[in-house]
């Protein structure tokens, strides 16, 4: 008999065994849940984590008010069939109480404005641990962060700052105000993302597989109209076949042309695709060459 595990299975262990550490050494934490396929599957493994137990943390999505229905649709059914608590930090009442502005423009975008919510959301309810499904392969700043992620009493984030985190062994500790953001997620990649769920049978949002939708080409990408964006000159709406990679605000978020419906074809076409989700899909990583590291010093997830 050989004792030897796969390489899904060393990944869920490694990310089961962070989660009951933070349940273990924090007494406050909570667990991001968008509906994405990241958030979906750190969801899944926390269940498994705790089974047959309840999960002993609740649930918290910040909610842009631009987010695809196929979504809000999924994360309220997977709540409901677990009993969890959910949280949910909204963008549009912080505009509506003016903490945040909104942008205005074709390019304008909630994604930026969920930061604050977020740490509203996490200084109100005392959270010391907030989980996120952020994968180091996505994106540059998230490749610098460590799977304990110390944030100051403003919920900040400096790269230069991090403890190390050598043998597996994590620093927890944090002074009052101060939180963890913990990422089980970090050496997962996007294939070992599909090829767990296929596994594991993890059931996503509808908008993950091949189906048609108005859509419309900008900066090389092709955006998915919605009523909360406004077009430029020269763009025009056509519909098509296709799936997202990745899951965000509805103004920020491309698809990519497909005709995979099942896992197995999702498969195939991470597994030649050169380009990660991210840098084939978020506009908002666009925005400047450091973007997503500015957000996050600020707070961001």
């Amino acid at each position: 008999m050989s004792y030897e595990l796969s390489h899904l299975e060393a990944l869920e262990a490694e990310s089961i065994f962070i989660i009951r550490e933070v349940a273990a050494e924090l007494d406050r934490p909570v667990l991001l849940f968008s509906g994405g396929k990241d958030s979906a599957v750190m969801l899944h493994l926390a269940v498994k984590a705790f089974w047959p137990a309840p999960l002993p943390f609740p649930l918290m999505h910040v909610d842009t008010g631009h987010n695809f229905p196929e979504v809000i649709q999924y994360r309220d059914e997977r709540v409901a069939e677990l009993g969890a608590r959910l949280i949910v930090a909204s963008v549009q009442e912080a505009i509506d109480a003016g903490k945040v502005t909104e942008e205005k423009g074709p390019r304008a975008s909630r994604n930026r404005l969920q930061t604050q919510p977020l740490l509203e959301a996490i200084e109100k309810n005392g959270f010391n641990a907030v989980f996120g499904g952020a994968r180091r392969d996505e994106e540059k700043a998230r490749a610098k962060e460590r799977v304990y992620s110390f944030r100051d009493e403003f919920g900040q984030w400096d790269p230069k700052n991090q403890r190390p985190e050598l043998w597996a062994l994590y620093n927890g500790r944090h002074r009052r105000g101060e939180h963890l953001r913990v990422f089980p997620l970090s050496n997962w990649t996007e294939l070992d993302i599909w090829q767990y769920i296929g596994r594991e049978n993890v059931a996503l949002p509808s908008i993950y597989y091949t189906h048609r939708r108005e859509v419309f080409r900008r900066d090389g990408m092709l955006m998915a109209w919605s009523p909360f964006m406004s077009m430029m000159p020269g763009e025009t709406v056509t519909t098509e076949t296709v799936r997202f990679r990745t899951v965000g605000d509805m103004t920020c978020t491309a698809c990519v042309p497909s005709t995979a419906s099942t896992v197995e074809q999702v498969i195939a076409e991470v597994t030649a695709s050169r380009v990660t989700e991210r840098g084939a899909s978020r506009a908002d990583d666009k925005f400047s060459e450091t973007a997503m590291e500015d957000r996050k010093r600020e707070g961001y997830f």
